[in-house]
């Protein structure tokens, strides 16, 4: 009886194993079909991509073709009035000032070049012409005029002559010319790419707005991820604090070096250290190129440490963007002035924030310091010592509908002199023709 009962369940859980493992088999097969299907469609796809990217190569190479022959065509043509070599670009840099004593000259500094606060009324300031061209393959061109009335008349001022080699090995570079130095971040800057109407008074006090270069350049860029860059300058060309050589040896020489990076996708630095040393050898004082008081032989050095932050999101600064910028001045200088014995140390330092709130629209801050303690036994003389620091502090709003156009207007707490001063600036920037674009 029990043998009878087990022979149906054994039949029957035989032909449950025999449905699952039929089952199976067939799922397996379906797998197997849906896999050869997916491979399939996998390959016939890469085919026609290797076919569309052999055909893009083509017609990329049949456009540079083309392009490189319209190219020989335009430049041996002489019946195209729309090609320039060189690029042309003009900067129209001029506004209005509201200024109440003002200045001329910094108390403990010898003046020079062009500082101080300017004069109350409108003023077309300078226009700027620039050419810069590839001379060819191995060269690279730039010259610089600035048209500007002094005194009634107008005057045509030569600020930059310099070729640059462009296709030497090892991330090696030599400039040689008339060039704005590269000692101090804001030096080498056009005054109208500066973010402030005027200079900071570091630069008004120790270059005489800016320090200009007639000799040679090399520098070298490191093939490294941050950026690594050391150079060196000769001059033998009397911009200030340096004078004139005739002399086959240079009068003065500049060492710089510069270390920035990224800090994520939407940061970067850079900080940089620079060294000037001149002999100077009766280095006048006087503005924009006019000499007046004593007269300046010996020894003058001059160091300088200047750091940049930059935020923009991801890297695009066409809404907000944020730049923190700061740079300070220590030098010593040894001689004579005015005949008397002169052993000097001075110091400045300024610090300026400049935030863009909104497309078009920026605002800025920045505080600026110079002090000089240039010792006893010059009373009488510009360098007679001061007793106490010129500090300004500026505020800037400005807007730029375009990259060719700026319209600012600046306040300035002035306390250069003993008695502080307000000072309103309302400037335009108009750039016509090429503008190439500014450093970091």
């Amino acid at each position: 009886m029990l043998l009878t009962i087990g022979l149906p369940a054994a039949a029957a859980n035989a032909q449950a194993s025999g449905d699952e493992v039929a089952e199976l088999r067939q799922m397996i097969i379906e797998m197997r079909d849906d896999y050869e299907r997916r491979i399939s469609e996998l390959e016939a796809r890469l085919d026609s991509a290797e076919r569309e990217t052999s055909r893009a190569k083509r017609d990329a190479g049949e456009a540079y073709e083309l392009a490189e022959e319209t190219a020989i065509q335009q430049t041996s043509s002489s019946s195209s009035p729309n090609t320039f070599n060189p690029a042309i670009g003009v900067v129209l840099d001029g506004g209005f000032a509201d200024v109440g004593a003002g200045w001329e000259e910094i108390p403990g500094f010898q003046p020079a070049g062009e500082i101080g606060t300017g004069e109350t009324g409108f003023s077309p300031g300078e226009v700027e012409i620039n050419l810069k061209a590839s001379v060819d393959t191995r060269f690279f061109g730039n010259a610089t005029f600035a048209i500007v009335e002094e005194e009634g008349e107008v005057e045509l001022e030569f600020e930059e002559a310099w070729v640059q080699t462009t296709a030497l090995p090892a991330g090696f570079s030599v400039m040689g010319g008339r060039f704005f130095s590269e000692a101090g971040y804001l030096n080498d800057f056009h005054f109208h790419a500066d973010d402030f109407v005027d200079r900071p008074l570091p630069y008004q006090a120790f270059y005489g707005g800016r320090y200009t270069v007639d000799g040679i350049q090399a520098r070298w860029l490191a093939p490294t991820s941050l950026l690594f860059e050391i150079g060196t300058e000769l001059n033998w060309g009397g911009g200030f604090p340096a004078t004139g050589n005739a002399e086959t040896s240079p009068g003065a020489y500049s060492l710089f070096a510069k270390l920035g990076g990224d800090v994520g996708a939407s940061n970067s630095w850079q900080v940089g250290l620079s060294h000037v040393s001149a002999d100077a050898v009766d280095r006048a004082g006087g503005h924009a190129g006019e000499e007046e008081g004593g007269l300046f032989s010996g020894d003058s050095d001059l160091t300088i440490v200047d750091f940049v932050w930059k935020w923009a999101p991801l890297g695009n600064p066409t809404v907000n963007s944020f730049k923190l910028q700061g740079e300070y001045f220590m030098r010593s200088e040894d001689g004579r002035f005015a005949d008397l014995p002169y052993d000097g140390d001075q110091e400045g330092w300024y610090l300026q924030g400049v935030w863009q709130f909104a497309p078009m629209w920026r605002v800025g801050l920045r505080h600026d310091m110079v002090d000089a303690d240039n010792g006893p036994g010059l009373d009488g003389t510009e360098l007679e010592d001061p007793g106490r620091s010129s500090r300004r502090s500026s505020v800037m709003l400005d807007w730029s509908p375009s990259e060719f156009s700026r319209l600012r207007l600046q306040y300035t707490d002035d306390q250069v002199l003993e008695e502080s001063d307000s000072v309103w600036y309302l400037q335009y920037i108009m750039s016509i023709g090429a503008h190439g674009a500014h450093q970091f």
